[in-house]
């Protein structure tokens, strides 16, 4: 048992991504006008529930993960961290994460990352993996919260553009996540996992990976044109949609269905990136507030 097997049962591949959107819908929100104080509060306690959530879900999925190819070296399921130890990890860094979003920043923002832990590890987790289809629907809400931490803990409001990004994020993560499932068909196989590609075959993901693409792009420019984002962030979304969905009607061609998923996966996190980095960039100031601060 040492630091590195602690560090590696919160997924900190999860959590980067996270962080990364976190900071997208904060600074969508200040506008320029940036709280240190609640942009680290944002960041780290965001950061602390998903570790928490990632390692609840280590716990639940022992059985399973000791099947897959992917996963059957984890820490818990090699025995080299206790459950005991890890369920009591798990507990302190969810309730840490908690209480510095609610002391720190607001009460919203903690609410939000509540109700994202409870869908993951709750309904996700616990049941809905296992045991239905939509499973990733009902994941993917929990996925779309951190920028909407972000955006709450500064605006401590759920406006138009929390919506948006509730909903774009919650549409990202359906292709993203089939994507996986479909370079992953062996691992998910022998776990009995009920995940589209494999209850309904890869032709029917990939139609659903189509639409799902479809209503992420035309979701992600409804931040320029409900006011919130500007014209550059526009072209960005506007350009990397239409690629991820010429790749993904590319994919009714693939002759390696592996490896056309992989490369639909990688160009996934490119794209949330950009879209992240871009909203940060390039925020509206409403026209009320360029008044007040004209000279």
């Amino acid at each position: 048992m040492s630091l590195k097997h602690f560090i590696q049962i919160t997924k900190p591949g999860i959590i980067f991504g996270n962080v990364l959107s976190v900071a997208g819908g904060f600074f969508l929100a200040s506008k320029g006008h940036v709280d240190l104080a609640i942009f680290l509060a944002a960041m780290i306690g965001t950061s602390l529930v998903v570790a928490s959530g990632c390692v609840f879900n280590n716990c639940i999925d022992r059985d399973i993960d000791l099947k897959m190819e992917r996963t059957k070296n984890r820490a818990l399921v090699q025995g080299l961290i206790s459950l005991k130890l890890a369920l009591i990890y798990a507990t302190v860094l969810g309730v840490a994460g908690v209480a510095l979003l609610y002391w720190v920043a607001n009460p919203l923002a903690a609410l939000f990352a509540v109700i994202g832990f409870v869908i993951y590890v709750g309904f996700y987790s616990l049941y809905l993996k296992r045991k239905s289809v939509h499973g990733t629907l009902v994941g993917s809400l929990s996925g779309a919260m951190p920028p909407v931490i972000g955006y709450v803990a500064v605006s401590n409001s759920f406006d138009m553009a929390a919506l948006t990004l509730l909903v774009m994020f919650s549409l990202w993560q359906m292709p993203h996540s089939y994507a996986i499932a479909i370079f992953r068909f062996n691992d998910y196989l022998a776990a009995s996992i009920p995940v589209l590609p494999v209850k309904r075959g890869i032709r029917v993901a990939k139609k659903h990976i189509l639409l799902y693409i479809l209503a992420f792009l035309v979701a992600t420019l409804m931040l320029t044109f409900s006011g919130y984002a500007g014209m550059s962030y526009l072209a960005v979304a506007a350009a990397m949609g239409m690629y991820w969905l010429y790749m993904a009607w590319s994919g009714y061609k693939a002759v390696d269905d592996s490896v056309w998923a992989r490369k639909l996966f990688v160009f996934s996190i490119f794209t949330i990136t950009a879209l992240s980095v871009m909203m940060s960039l390039d925020f509206q100031v409403p026209h009320e507030l360029l008044l007040t601060y004209a000279p």
